[in-house]
C-alpha cells in the first residue's frame, strides 16, 4: 500500500510505503532510486500486527523505481505501485510517480 501527500509548496511528496501483515517476515527495507538502492538504509518499522511501513519525502514531479528487500534476501514488489518496469536482473521494479494526480 502506498500513500502520497504533497507539501504545501508542492515541491515535495511524502510517500508512505506499507507492506501488509501476513507475510512471514522479520525485517523489511524499501530500496530504490531515491536512496541509491541502499540495502542497509533505515529499516521499515514493524507494527505489532505485522505491518511494515516507512515514509520518504521525495521531490515532486518525478518517477522513481523501488522494491522491498524482505529479511535481507527476498525482493518483493508492491501491488499498489503506479507501474512496473523491467530491470537488468530479469525481474521488474515498481515505479512510483510523485506527479500530482498520479
Amino acid at each position: 500500500m502506498i500513500k502520497k501527500s504533497f507539501s504545501k509548496t508542492g515541491r515535495h511528496c511524502r510517500v508512505t510505503f506499507k507492506i501488509p501483515a501476513g507475510r512471514a517476515a522479520e525485517t523489511a527495507i524499501v530500496c530504490g532510486d531515491f536512496n541509491n538502492w541502499d540495502t542497509h538504509t533505515r529499516a521499515m518499522t514493524r507494527t505489532q500486527a505485522g505491518t511494515f511501513y516507512t515514509t520518504y519525502s521525495l521531490p515532486a514531479g518525478q518517477t522513481f523505481r523501488f522494491r522491498y528487500l524482505v529479511d535481507g534476501c527476498r525482493w518483493e514488489n508492491d501491488d499498489q505501485a503506479d507501474g512496473y518496469q523491467p530491470n537488468a536482473f530479469g525481474t521488474t521494479d515498481c515505479v512510483i510517480s510523485t506527479c500530482r494526480g498520479e
